[in-house]
């Protein structure tokens, strides 16, 4: 049987005195040396060497390089798993240290880094706690919390002990923190809420409508031709509506429900703008308002979704067309812009009317579901109510920004911040847009 390192030491140490031993007593019998000087060398040389030996079996021996091999190995293989794993997912050693992270955790906590402290930067109070709880039992644990910054997101996490193999006798206590995203069903939950009480609300005044025009045509008015076609034409433009009300909010539903999903296609605004106007044409006309559009020749590539940008900006557009008819123009400016971050660059889009504008005190709210400054005008005017909130969470969605400008008697501008991708859209063509009417 293979000796260990320490009876091997033991064992070299016996055999150094005892060699020692028979030098010293071969000088004392030459009369070399005098025996109680030998004996005093003796004892000297003996205890020396013993503590020598103490000293050298306590101190660790390096790890053979065959070890080491074994545990950047296990350590690899932790990586390769974690980065399979299709949510995010970090592991930690007892001390909250973080050993190895999957990309997908890197994307979700970016200032997260190898061989630093977790609670550092995941700084959620529900998780900490978790991490303490199961390195303080060694049992797993489950948190959820949420995160309203730069949007609103709810995740579960579970904290689970493992042992991770290290080397063929030895192993490492870690802990596995695994995420879950749990923001697309919290979103259905509070999108059919929402969806029952704006519904049951707003279509209660053109069902109520409805019923009464419909017996009057059954009663009074069953024999009176003059009646039946003007209550007809109150009652389709009731039916449309409600239409109107209920695509603007299911429209608003599937918004709200991926706004946490950043848009990762590229597209340009001046086309964009384009295709707005053409579709606005007919209200255009009907209502007589010149409409300018002033651009820079640089094209203003953002990352976004092609179909919401059109019915964020038709939203602005058709909205100056409406309520600020009586200026009959309407201007509309892109240009880029400092952004919030040093060095970089937003689209900036923005559309004034030259109407009646808007009292200071309705600014703040304008975004709101159904808030109306003239609730008869809107109505008035096939307005739902919807259309601005739409506008917000679109540009939640893009991390937009919106700001209102108004003054009583001069018209409204509404301004529209994006930020400005590098990369152009595929196949795009040279579209840039000048000055022109």
């Amino acid at each position: 049987m293979r000796r260990s390192a320490t009876t091997n030491w033991l064992w070299q140490c016996l055999w150094l005195i005892a060699a020692a031993a028979v030098v010293i007593a071969s000088f004392v019998a030459a009369g070399n040396l005098s025996p109680l000087l030998a004996a005093i060398g003796f004892v000297v040389f003996a205890v020396a060497t013993l503590f020598a030996a103490r000293v050298a079996c306590m101190t660790p021996s390096p790890m053979p390089s065959s070890q080491a091999a074994v545990e950047k190995t296990d350590r690899s293989q932790l990586q390769a798993i974690i980065d399979a794993l299709p949510d995010p997912v970090v592991a930690l050693d007892r001390t909250g240290v973080v050993v190895a992270l999957n990309g997908r955790a890197q994307a979700m906590a970016p200032a997260l880094r190898p061989q630093e402290l977790a609670s550092l930067t995941l700084r959620i109070p529900e998780l900490i706690e978790a991490v303490r709880y199961a390195i303080a039992t060694g049992e797993a644990q489950h948190a959820e919390f949420s995160q309203r910054i730069p949007v609103e997101l709810w995740h579960e996490v579970h904290v689970i002990p493992f042992a991770l193999p290290v080397g063929p006798q030895g192993s490492s206590a870690l802990l596995l923190l695994t995420f879950h995203d749990l923001t697309t069903h919290h979103r259905v939950e509070q999108m059919r809420a929402d969806f029952v009480a704006n519904a049951s609300h707003e279509l209660r005044t053109p069902l109520a409508a409805l019923a009464g025009f419909i017996d009057t045509l059954q009663g009074p008015a069953r024999d009176d031709p003059a009646a039946r076609e003007r209550f007809l034409g109150i009652m389709q433009a009731q039916a449309s509506r409600m239409a109107r009300l209920i695509d603007d909010l299911l429209s608003l539903s599937r918004i709200e429900l991926s706004e946490h999903i950043n848009p990762q296609t590229s597209t340009e605004l001046g086309p964009i703008i384009r295709q707005v106007l053409d579709v606005l044409q007919t209200l255009t006309r009907e209502r007589e308002i010149e409409v300018t559009i002033v651009a820079t020749e640089e094209p203003l590539i953002v990352r976004g979704d092609r179909d919401e940008l059109i019915r964020l900006f038709e939203n602005l557009v058709e909205n100056a067309l409406k309520y600020g008819a009586s200026g009959k123009r309407v201007d509309i400016r892109l240009e880029s812009a400092p952004g919030l971050d040093a060095g970089s660059r937003e689209a900036k889009v923005s559309v004034r009317d030259y109407g009646p504008g808007i009292a200071p005190e309705h600014l703040p709210r304008l975004t709101e579901r159904f808030y109306r400054v003239d609730v008869g005008q809107s109505r008035a005017k096939g307005g739902t109510g919807l259309g601005l909130a739409l506008v917000k969470h679109i540009l939640n969605r893009h991390r937009g920004r919106l700001s209102i400008a108004s003054t009583l008697g001069s018209g409204s501008t509404f301004t529209v911040l994006l930020p400005l991708s590098q990369s152009p859209p595929p196949g795009a063509p040279d579209s840039s847009v000048k000055s022109e009417t």
